[in-house]
């Protein structure tokens, strides 16, 4: 299973999306500052997340919500899952 994910950071305002198999251990490695787009935003928390079977669907997706290069479509497919 993988899951495509939206992170938030309260002290940067900013979101990160990624894709991943694990997501507690990736978030515990963007919290620990160990991915470089991400350790300057500590801590961030998951505010969106979609399983896929595959790992190419869960990138998909991910490549998806990047294109739309928009914080209010973001926003917006947060508050679509509440």
């Amino acid at each position: 299973m993988f899951t495509t994910y939206i992170l938030y950071s309260k002290t940067k305002d900013r979101f990160y999306i990624g894709h991943s198999a694990n997501l507690n251990d990736r978030l515990k490695r963007h919290n620990a500052g160990r991915s470089k787009s991400t350790k300057h935003g500590t801590p961030w928390n998951i505010v969106y997340t979609v399983k896929f079977a595959s790992k190419s669907e869960a990138y998909q997706h991910e490549m998806h919500i990047k294109k739309q290069k928009s914080r209010v479509f973001i926003i917006k497919l947060i508050d679509s899952i509440k």
